[in-house]
This record gives C-alpha cells, sequence and structure tokens, in this order.
C-alpha cells in the first residue's frame, strides 16, 4: 500500500466514524458519549456538524478516533 492509498483509508475511516459517531449521538446522547468516549460538549458540536463540515473534518490525514 502506497502512501496516497493509505491517506485515503484514514480519510474514509474518519468520515465513517463521524458519521457514526453523529447517529448515535443523536439517536441517544449519554450512551454516545460513554461509548465514544467524549464530553457533552464534544457531543453537542459532533451533533450538530454539517455534511460539509463532516467532509472537511474528516479530510484530516491523522485518524479521528
Amino acid at each position: 500500500m502506497n502512501q496516497e492509498q493509505m491517506l485515503s483509508e484514514i480519510r474514509e475511516a474518519n468520515l465513517t466514524y463521524l458519521m457514526l459517531a453523529q447517529k448515535l449521538i443523536q439517536l441517544d446522547q449519554a450512551t454516545a458519549q460513554y461509548r465514544l468516549g467524549v464530553s457533552a460538549e464534544a457531543a453537542d458540536l459532533i451533533a450538530t456538524l454539517s455534511p460539509a463540515q463532516i467532509m472537511k473534518i474528516s479530510a484530516n490525514n491523522m485518524l479521528l478516533f
């Protein structure tokens, strides 16, 4: 696997994680906070992200979770 493929996989993992985290938070915030290990403030922020914001954040070259 070359570096560009690795970065693409990281971006895809970040996107998947953020979308899942947002859905979990919207369904049950208290449980999602516990399972994701995030604060109430972070959960509130993730829950309100727009799809464009999620795409921009997930384009980071570091794994988010």
